[in-house]
């Protein structure tokens, strides 16, 4: 599932029409982009050419850095035109920004190069009547756009929704469609944003360009659903994806949404299992919602939590948030916590759970002589009154310290 940064969806003939005939009447460089500075379409060069638009038209997009400086200007949030510096470190000439906006909503951006950052009052008057005609042909452009996915997420929505009835027609309808094929796999990875400081509309616009990417990949098409601060993406597969391939779209979308989002707006992923076909997605979906809990609260997972890959936690993660509480702590755990060397025995006998209670392997792992390993699981023995030979015991500690990982990192579970 290789990832394909998709740039803007391109722009029609018409508008590209007025694009050209706005750039040959001022005589510079005019580009228009979408809310989240990705090319839609752009002029001829006139000599006022710079690095950024050069490296922009042969990738298809503007770098990162570019991107998160143009936004942090906070032309997302102009009711009007203005200037915005260049950079010389990135090779940026300023830029003239003009808001293109309807009833409200901001389609895009456009942009003119203007190296000295004046502009005469007829050439402001040019720029402002080339306005409504591209404001006019962009929202009707937009219309048509959000009229497809309104469809698209009305389907998803229904084919891993709770009645197994409804699953069954939207699964129906997408194939007859020919929106998905049935193919023999199938998985769901969900995607939430935490609101921060960014204005209303822009996370599910950074949403829509960071996942959009990956409706079409070299072995997956899928589907995706937008919801405020959140992404649902169902994709359908012949052949099961790689492991690292999930994990390394997963990574892929969080760090495009923090070019596109500020820093306080922090993104996690859940992917569910991998299913087969679209009768079980839904079942997808459920798991990773459970996947996304644990990116949220696992700080070594860097923000993306996979099903399969979750152990005892997919089962601790399923318990409602008000129950997973300390009282699920086992008594003896925190009596071992609260005794004399405590943390280091606590440690101790978490290296030994998790090494299936192989002396060897524990002892190589914490560079420990045999004979003081010993002595240290006779004392956690002796403290918590439990037998560490037996398999019940055994397991009440490890889910008691899973239960301890979970609380220590626990932050709010909203929106999921």
């Amino acid at each position: 599932m290789t990832e394909r940064f998709q740039r803007a969806r391109p722009g029609s003939e018409a508008l590209q029409g007025l694009v050209d005939e706005l750039a040959e009447e001022l005589g510079r460089s005019v580009a228009i982009n979408d809310p989240l500075v990705r090319m839609i379409c752009t002029s001829r060069h006139f000599g006022d050419e710079d690095p950024v638009r050069v490296r922009a038209l042969l990738q298809g997009r503007a770098d990162g850095e570019v991107i998160r400086y143009v936004l942090a200007q906070g032309v997302a949030q102009w009711s009007k035109p203005g200037f915005i510096d260049g950079r010389d470190d990135v090779g940026l000439l300023p830029r003239y920004v003009v808001p293109l906006r309807e009833r409200g909503h901001l389609l895009g951006l456009m942009m003119i190069v203007v190296p000295q950052q004046v502009l005469t009052d007829q050439e402001r008057e040019v720029v402002a009547r080339a306005v409504r005609p591209m404001t006019a042909q962009m929202y009707a452009e937009h219309l048509a756009a959000d009229t497809e996915e309104s469809e698209a997420r009305d389907l998803l929505l229904e084919l891993l929704g709770g009645s197994p009835a409804a699953r069954d027609a939207a699964r129906q309808r997408a194939l007859d469609s020919g929106l998905l094929r049935d193919t023999p796999y199938t998985v769901v990875s969900v995607v939430q944003v935490s609101r921060g400081q960014e204005p209303p509309g822009q996370i599910e616009v950074a949403l829509r360009g960071a996942v959009g990417g990956f409706l079409q990949t070299r072995s997956a098409h899928g589907i995706m659903a937008i919801e405020q601060d959140r992404a649902i993406l169902l994709q359908v597969c012949d052949r099961p994806p790689d492991p690292n391939e999930l994990g390394e779209q997963s990574r892929r979308v969080i760090e495009t949404l923090s070019t596109f989002l500020d820093e306080s707006s922090p993104a996690v992923v859940g992917v569910g299992g991998l299913q087969t076909g679209l009768a079980d997605a839904w079942t997808s979906y459920e798991q990773a919602l459970v996947a996304i809990r644990a990116g949220r609260r696992l700080p070594a997972l860097k923000g993306v939590g996979d099903w399969a890959e979750l152990g005892e936690f997919a089962v601790l993660l399923q318990l409602p948030e008000h129950a997973l509480n300390e009282s699920l702590i086992p008594k003896p755990l925190r009596t071992l916590t609260e005794a004399h060397g405590g943390p280091r025995l606590r440690d101790t006998l978490r290296c030994f759970l998790e090494n299936a209670g192989s002396i060897p392997r524990t002892a190589d792992a914490l560079r420990l002589h045999r004979t003081s390993l010993y002595y240290r699981l006779r004392q956690i023995q002796e403290i918590t009154g439990l037998d560490l030979d037996n398999g019940a015991d055994r397991l009440m500690l490890h889910m008691g310290l899973r239960v301890e990982e979970l609380l220590d990192s626990r932050t709010d579970d909203v929106g999921v």
